[in-house]
């Protein structure tokens, strides 16, 4: 029987950034006072400011900073990140390259399963201990079947970028994306669920994991920015 690992979370690591509340003042004061290469922290009036740069949607500001991200999540979420193009640069694993690796991803327990309602107008709620069990088990079950094809179609010498397709959507996938301020802010918009937000988001729960975990490493690199975002109703500007 094929061993394979099954993971319930996700993983988001800030590798590098270049990115704080006063680069964002220094962007927006050259408007003002002409250019400066010095950032001078003046915390009191950069809060003033971002929160008006915030609440007027003046976001090229935003886009003078920067942070790339390392992440491992089910192949699902990732696509659904990748459909974010504007401000975003991504570098993922190759299946055409690479032997991936036996990893899928099974529903936690506290995750919801069933959808009460129709497009555009539906919650999620939890399972029944018989739905949850049939979820596990005829996932892992599926995902071990699978990556055995996998392997034997490699065995039998078969190039991997044809046998990836044996492969279904719950393998992980590992990926790199670098981002700015305002192109996060956008996508923390659409892929978290706030009851302080402006406009509903109805996210994937998975995608939403990645957006969670963003979100912590915003709020702590830039928290001012992460306040006026929060204060002006999760919006970017």
């Amino acid at each position: 029987m094929t061993d394979i690992q099954t993971r319930s979370d996700v993983t988001v690591e800030l590798v590098k950034h270049s990115a704080t509340d006063s680069d964002v003042a220094t962007a927006a004061r050259v408007s003002t006072i002409g250019g400066s290469h010095e950032n001078v922290v003046d915390l009191a009036r950069d809060k003033g400011l971002i929160n008006y740069l915030m609440r007027d949607r003046h976001g090229s500001p935003f886009e003078h900073t920067s942070f790339t991200f390392y992440v491992e999540a089910p192949l699902f979420a990732a696509r659904e990140h990748m459909r974010h193009r504007a401000g975003h640069s991504f570098n993922e694993e190759s299946g055409r390259y690479k032997e991936l690796a036996p990893v899928f991803y099974v529903p936690a327990a506290n995750r919801d399963l069933v959808q009460v309602g129709k497009p555009g107008a539906y919650t999620f709620t939890p399972g029944t201990e018989k739905q949850q069990f049939l979820v596990d088990n005829i996932l892992t079950n599926t995902y071990r079947d699978a990556y055995e094809d996998y392997t034997n179609l490699l065995k039998a010498g078969i190039a991997r970028e044809v046998a990836r397709m044996a492969l279904p959507v719950g393998i992980f996938t590992s990926y790199y994306v670098t981002t700015n301020a305002r192109s996060l802010m956008h996508f923390l918009g659409l892929r978290t669920q706030s009851h302080i937000a402006s406009f509903p988001s109805f996210p994937q729960r998975e995608i939403e994991m990645v957006a969670e975990k963003m979100e912590d490493h915003l709020a702590e690199q830039m928290p001012l920015t992460y306040a006026a975002f929060n204060r002006n109703g999760r919006v970017a500007p």
